[in-house]
């Protein structure tokens, strides 16, 4: 694989978790993963976070394949390292269908639907009412 990847061997995948957004680009190369035009390492600074993103090109077995590009906005770390892995794992479907299987029933092609409850009148936030007193 010593020749350019041509635009037609780039394959996009979207990802979303929370109010993170990813477009992910996956393309043949050398297993590279930059996110945001930085390394991965240096952009998520927790190892749980560097797994979910490892997670579809593990369960697809194509780690040291394919080079990812990743732009990803909003939301917190974790938001955003869940979203690229889903991105990641629908980019992955594109670029070679046979990954379906695993990656869904790894559960990797499944949007995680969580947000955070919006704060009700009357209560401290979502759900905690304020402290009763009784004098």
């Amino acid at each position: 694989m010593a020749a350019k990847a041509s635009v037609k061997d780039v394959y996009h995948g979207t990802g979303r978790r929370k109010t993170s957004v990813a477009r992910v680009r996956v393309s043949p190369g050398e297993g590279k993963i930059r996110i945001n035009k930085r390394d991965l390492k240096e952009y998520f600074c927790h190892e749980a976070q560097w797994e979910a993103v490892y997670a579809p090109l593990q369960a697809a077995g194509c780690a040291s394949d394919v080079d990812v590009s990743v732009r990803v906005m909003g939301g917190g770390s974790t938001g955003q390292s869940g979203a690229v892995s889903l991105g990641l794992a629908r980019a992955l479907v594109k670029f070679n269908a046979d990954f379906e299987e695993t990656l869904r029933s790894n559960k990797l092609m499944t949007r995680d639907s969580r947000r955070k409850e919006r704060k009700k009148y009357g209560l401290a936030g979502a759900r905690r009412s304020f402290q009763f007193s009784k004098r």
